[in-house]
């Protein structure tokens, strides 16, 4: 049974009338009414779809929306829509915690009006824009000139009594990190509660997409955060492919995945690190830092970029592999895994570390789910969905990828899963340089159908990330949102903090590590 006729019957008993919606070409999707958009997700909660992001999009007469919705391996996709006029909907939040922040940067972006959204504050508007000014409304015009005042308006929630008391936190920090601030209340040392106020860089990703060819949509998405170039630019070129029908080579697709594994590797390795160091054992930090700059030392040498930046280009890769390279690669995937095991072990078992880490930020199985974590925060939780075993893609059909899977939810089980995932990265880097396929790395462009739709959807190194592109009538970007792990990331941090103390704080964000910059757009 198809994903939209398991959800369907239920939507019908809830009177709410569902039409088959094409406009998206690579998923089932549901069209649906402007006042039914809340009251669709209460179905889809109460038969356990997880909420797996939004995103809105505004054409010169109907202002519409996007939820995606998965269940195990099937996605389903609901869109509604209103006059641009009266960008009128009901709101998902009430049922699906987690789409508060999404739904209002649509709302601060596109003017899209919630009737019932439990939180009327800004989440993405700046000061850099009036309130009645929506940057990404067909009507918003150009910007107007002149430096942004500061933002020091946000109205913090209180929470007050005996006792308790404020510690402001950011948005600038000590340390070579980006800007966030952090509201914490606390009794004693025992944080009550924590609020985040994000968006502090907005960078206009959404509205710099506009009007660039596929290569340069590339180019910028690869930036949205530069952890991730290969995930978020990977996402957007498999939306495009799969809006104008571009069949991409095995032997591209392989190297693709090689890059997103390099990327986990570099990243789950470099936070390990981190997370130890944040309590004082600054011994795995040296090494783990050491072992992260090779890593990335061989990226430049072989691809290009220490990060990885533009290497996925669109309908292929930009960089072949040669019998030397591929030899001198997986050299270093047996001298990673040497240098790794002894230290893993030592990270794994060490009393110092286990009497920080264990049972520190915990985050229960029921918050992550009702959150939608994916990636190792997820993991770490008791939620096993990975999209490249539940929903594979080229090249993850019929490899084994076997998400590693703790209960705990502490920081010491993010840690754990960090570890498993980085042996499960080599050993299916190994596969895909074994078995690379011969052929082309790179396939003509297509001409893009006039207003083609596509939605990218696949496992980078934080989790679940998708991207929507739509394309205008010239073959150019109309639309593009990159929705990264982050987004779900940042509240499981406001959940799990709850009873630690205060200086426990960094060890437990740097445990999850959201981006500030995915969220920043």
């Amino acid at each position: 049974m198809s994903a939209e006729q398991t959800l369907v019957p239920h939507l019908d008993q809830a009177g709410i009338d569902t039409r088959p919606y094409s406009g998206v070409v690579n998923l089932p999707a549901l069209a649906i009414a402007a006042a039914d958009w809340g009251p669709a997700a209460a179905v889809a909660k109460a038969q356990d779809w997880r909420w797996a992001g939004a995103w809105a999009d505004a054409d010169a007469q109907r202002m519409h929306l996007y939820a995606l919705l998965a269940q195990g391996g099937e996605y389903l996709l609901l869109t509604a829509s209103a006059p641009l006029e009266t960008p009128k909907f009901t709101s998902q939040t009430p049922h699906y915690p987690t789409a508060d922040r999404l739904e209002r940067h649509a709302r601060d972006l596109l003017g899209v009006v919630y009737s019932d959204h439990p939180d009327g504050r800004r989440w993405t508007r700046h000061q850099a824009w009036p309130a009645s000014r929506y940057p990404l409304h067909p009507a918003a015009g150009m910007p107007t000139p002149g430096r942004t005042p500061a933002d020091t308006s946000y109205p913090f929630s209180s929470l007050r009594g005996d006792g308790v008391f404020e510690i402001p936190v950011g948005p600038v920090h000590a340390g070579i990190i980006e800007p966030g601030h952090f509201r914490f209340h606390a009794a004693g040392e025992t944080v009550l509660r924590l609020e985040e106020r994000l968006g502090y860089t907005h960078k206009g990703i959404e509205a710099l997409a506009v009007g660039r060819d596929p290569a340069a949509l590339l180019h910028l998405a690869a930036r949205v955060s530069g952890d991730s170039a290969v995930t978020h630019a990977w996402a957007a070129a498999q939306a495009m492919e799969r809006a104008v029908g571009a069949t991409v080579s095995p032997r591209a697709l392989a190297l693709r995945g090689l890059l997103a594994e390099r990327e986990r590797v570099a990243n789950h390795i470099g936070d390990i690190g981190a997370i130890c160091n944040d309590v004082g054992f600054a011994f795995a930090q040296v090494q783990t830092s050491r072992l992260r700059e090779c890593w990335q030392r061989r990226n430049h040498e072989i691809f290009g970029h220490r990060l990885l930046m533009d290497t996925v280009v669109p309908g292929g890769v930009a960089h072949d592999l040669d019998t030397t390279q591929i030899a001198t690669l997986r050299a270093d995937h047996a001298a990673l895994r040497k240098a790794t095991e002894p230290l893993f072990d030592i990270f794994d078992d060490h009393p110092s570390l286990e009497d920080r880490l264990v049972t520190t930020g915990h985050l229960s199985a029921d918050d992550a789910r009702a959150l939608g974590c994916t990636g190792y925060v997820g993991k770490a939780s008791g939620q096993p969905f990975d999209v490249r075993h539940d929903a594979p893609y080229a090249p993850y059909q019929g490899l084994v990828v076997e998400a590693p899977v703790q209960s705990e939810g502490d920081v010491a089980a993010r840690v754990r899963v960090r570890m498993a995932e980085v042996g499960m990265s080599l050993d299916l880097m190994d596969h895909l340089l074994r078995n690379l396929p011969e052929g082309d790395i790179q396939v003509p462009w297509p001409n893009s159908p006039a207003a083609a739709c596509g939605l990218g959807l696949l496992e980078g190194w934080r989790g679940e990330t998708l991207a929507f592109v739509r394309f205008d009538t010239n073959g150019h970007i109309a639309r593009y949102f990159p929705r990264d792990p982050s987004w779900f990331i940042w509240p499981a941090l406001e959940r799990l903090i709850h009873g630690n103390i205060v200086a426990d704080f960094p060890v437990c964000n740097k445990s999850l590590n959201g981006s500030y910059a995915g969220v920043d757009l």
